[in-house]
């Protein structure tokens, strides 16, 4: 993963007091010709071309300029100018002194803009636990005053962050999303998100659209224009052969990119062109030159106290190294230094990893709370109304687990006791408990049974009509498609009127009922001991027990046994893996 130093510009504007000696020398007739933008659009294209002393000399003015003309406005833009490209704390000091005139300025860009200034500036001195708290603030800002350029570049500094602890596949996401619908950004802001969902895409190895990316930025920028972000360009360029085993070719840009990015002392470009020579030379097995360069990433690290994730990769290198050389002293300094090194790495990521979550990456949670936010007036109640909506969501939600565990507890029992009736050759009931079996009883029974049959239909056609339906059932016919009143009527020579009388008196449910309990008997049964039926697709099955589709099937079965067939059939294979794991520990 490619921590990058790369910056956006969108966010201009910085603040400190001038060197009044050389008032003169900047107040001179061309600059005074530009009125505040013009000279905005200068300075970042001094800026852009890396003519940074240029760029100050403008910024320097610009201050000045606005200081005479007591333009509070413009004073702070100054500022955010005179910011880049100073040490630390001066550049923290600038914007920490936009405070002062926060009251003057645009309500739709502040607090907002302090915060990603800050965020940016704590990100590019590898501050990576203050960068997000302060990008963390913005996007609260931001998103408070439906900000879309100011979310943008807090969600953009996110993406790094997730790409810092290894969440690729998070920041590719958000990055891609940027670069595909980014429309406000400016060309170089969009070249910025170019380059990063570039470094993104090569850290998760997709390796064909990463190579598109970068041939699209070397062609849009060349080494006269943009020498730095050429040489940027250059660096992923020889990740890329790094990571296509073209190694010869990787040091050979490599060593292009070295020269520009050691003379401008660009501490994490340079360790990151050290540690890709190192790795081309160790797949080439060149292991003192390896060596070389990674003991010059140490250097720089020790000098500069810059870390990057990939450190973790360099030290157990050395320390293998000297332990083949036999060199206990050196061996046990770089034992050391890895675990320094590692201490400190472990802490920003334990810290990220931890306050990402919490605080960013749950977006459903936090828009809703926004929308609750926005519709309340007054912020006392706004805690107790969003705990209450919260407490009552999981009062519902956890009584609901439950009663569906419940659920699925008893369908799994009703479900072992259906098999288990099959296994002992019991008769399976319906829900009702009423008797399904297919014996028409003894004469007794028979006899009592005509006699509940209205008077209306004579004895002997009761009688006759409960034969053929016994006939019916035992032949199985029940399973055959199209079975309705009528054609039944026909079969068992009766009139539909006299057999829909008898089903509903003797078997005590109308028609549909009766067919379908049938159904459904059979297809407890067959399931439970044929295998080669059960291992059909549910489709399939339906078909064969005479339902017209898969869904009229299932649900039958759920209405009928109280378990769903899914459970029923989990239930099946569960009972039949447990007997032939018994029967192998008894063997």
């Amino acid at each position: 993963m490619m921590k990058s130093l790369i910056y956006i510009l969108l966010i201009g504007w910085p603040i400190n007091n001038m060197l009044h000696a050389e008032k003169n020398e900047i107040l001179n007739d061309t600059l005074a010709t530009y009125n505040y933008s013009e000279l905005e659009e200068k300075f970042y294209d001094f800026k852009e071309s890396n003519k940074i002393d240029k760029a100050k000399l403008i910024a320097q003015y610009y201050l000045l300029k606005a200081k005479s003309e007591k333009n509070n406005n413009h004073i702070a833009e100054g500022y955010v100018m005179l910011h880049y490209d100073q040490p630390f704390k001066r550049s923290l000091q600038y914007i920490d002194s936009l405070v002062l005139f926060e009251k003057y300025l645009p309500k739709e860009n502040y607090p907002t803009r302090i915060y990603l200034l800050k965020g940016r500036i704590y990100y590019d001195y590898d501050k990576e636990k203050l960068a997000l708290n302060n990008f963390i603030t913005a996007l609260k800002y931001a998103k408070e005053k439906d900000n879309k350029r100011h979310i943008a570049i807090a969600e953009i500094y996110i993406a790094y962050l997730n790409n810092y602890i290894g969440k690729h596949a998070e920041a590719k996401k958000v990055l891609q999303y940027y670069y595909d619908n980014g429309d406000f950004l400016s060309d170089s802001e969009h070249e910025h998100v170019r380059l990063n969902l570039a470094s993104t895409l090569l850290d998760i190895n997709k390796l064909e659209p990463a190579i598109k990316l970068i041939h699209e930025g070397l062609k849009n920028t060349s080494e006269k224009k943009d020498i730095e972000r050429y040489n940027k360009y250059l660096l992923f360029l020889s990740l890329y052969n790094l990571k296509s085993k073209q190694y010869k070719l990787a040091i050979n840009n490599l060593n292009k990119c070295k020269t520009y990015f050691l003379k401008k002392s660009d501490d994490l470009n340079s360790s990151y062109t050290l540690l890709y020579l190192g790795q081309a030379h160790a797949q080439l097995q060149e292991i003192e030159k390896a060596v070389e360069y990674f003991i010059k990433i140490d250097s720089i690290v020790q000098k500069t106290h810059t870390t990057f994730p990939e450190l973790k990769e360099v030290y157990p290198y050395l320390i293998e190294y000297y332990k083949s050389k036999n060199d206990k002293e050196k061996q046990l300094y770089y034992i050391e230094r890895f675990l320094t090194i590692y201490k400190e790495l472990d802490s920003k990521f334990r810290y990220i990893s931890r306050e990402l979550p919490r605080r960013y990456e749950a977006p459903k949670l936090l828009q809703e709370k926004e929308n609750i936010i926005s519709e309340i007036e007054h912020k006392r109640t706004t805690s107790y109304v969003i705990a209450g909506i919260l407490l009552l969501g999981m009062s519902i939600l956890i009584p609901l687990y439950f009663l569906s565990k419940k659920a699925e507890k008893r369908s799994r029992k009703i479900a072992q006791e259906l098999i288990r009736s099959v296994n002992e050759n019991k008769v399976v009931l319906n829900k009702d408990n009423s008797r399904n079996d297919d014996s028409p009883g003894d004469t007794t029974e028979r006899e009592d049974i005509i006699g509940k049959t209205s008077n209306i239909i004579p004895d002997y056609v009761v009688e006759n009509i409960l034969k053929e339906l016994a006939i019916f059932e035992n032949k199985e016919n029940f399973l055959k498609k199209g079975i309705t009143l009528s054609n039944l009527a026909k079969k068992t020579k009766t009139n539909s009127k006299y057999l829909s009388e008898i089903i509903n008196t003797h078997k005590g449910k109308n028609f549909a009922a009766y067919l379908n309990d049938l159904r459904i008997d059979y297809a407890i049964k067959r399931l439970a001991r044929d295998k080669k039926f059960r291992s059909y697709k549910v489709p399939f099955i339906a078909e064969e027990l005479g339902y017209n589709n898969e869904q009229a099937f299932t649900l039958a079965f759920k209405k009928k046994t109280g378990t769903p067939l899914t459970t029923y059939l989990k239930e099946i294979e569960k009972a039949e893996n447990s007997q032939i794991k018994h029967s192998i520990s008894i063997n």
